[in-house]
């Protein structure tokens, strides 16, 4: 029952995410040679929490609740067109990712970024204002996997460490995020992101928004 849960989800991602338009507004305000800074602008999101060690069943179940709130389970009754990326944060804590739970982010399109339609309470999610902030982003391919993304948010971590960008990493909630742009039967050629919040501090007078 398990497995047949997880492939109707899949589908339901694979029907939704190759239709995905609008995405969150940035600029890049330095370029390394295996991460870039970008400023992202102030946006509204609509995340679910989920309690599990594992970053890519937490993402799963997650998304499944997004997607029930994008197809119409809302107060308003209103369909939501699907955005990308789908933003997976990590809250630090124990277990083998260092993590016990995960919230799950869902860009709002323009149309519903002023005024979000209210959840069905049983989906258990809320509205998320995420200010205006910089994060140092590394791309990398595949497929986002539980070993992946502790493997990439390491690699970033490093790269970090050797840049102007050392200690430059801001106090937040979450540990990184992993933003996935492709439906699951995109195989190839798939773009995937680490971000890490960071303090680009110098770069505030120059941001276009």
């Amino acid at each position: 029952m398990a497995k047949a849960s997880i492939t109707v989800i899949n589908l339901l991602c694979l029907l939704v995410l190759c239709r995905a338009t609008e995405s969150p507004q940035y600029e890049v305000v330095h370029v390394e040679s295996d991460f870039e800074i970008r400023h992202y602008r102030g946006a509204t999101w609509m995340s679910a929490t989920v309690n599990d060690l594992s970053f890519q069943r937490a993402t799963l179940f997650g998304f499944h609740r997004l997607f029930q709130f994008i197809q119409g389970a809302n107060l308003n009754f209103s369909r939501v067109a699907m955005t990308s990326p789908v933003v997976t944060s990590l809250i630090p804590g124990a277990g083998p990712l260092h993590s016990s739970a995960y919230v799950i982010r869902f860009y709002l399109p323009a149309k519903f970024q002023d005024s979000p339609p209210t959840p069905l309470p049983e989906l258990n999610l809320r509205p998320y204002t995420w200010d205006s902030h910089f994060v140092a982003v590394r791309k990398f391919s595949g497929f986002a996997t539980d070993d992946t993304v502790v493997k990439e948010a390491e690699k970033l971590g490093t790269s970090l460490s050797l840049s102007p960008w050392a200690n430059s990493t801001t106090s937040t909630d979450y540990a990184y995020s992993i933003a996935q742009y492709d439906p699951p039967f995109h195989l190839f050629s798939r773009l995937n992101e680490v971000w890490v919040d960071v303090d680009a501090s110098i770069f505030a007078g120059k941001a276009t928004f």
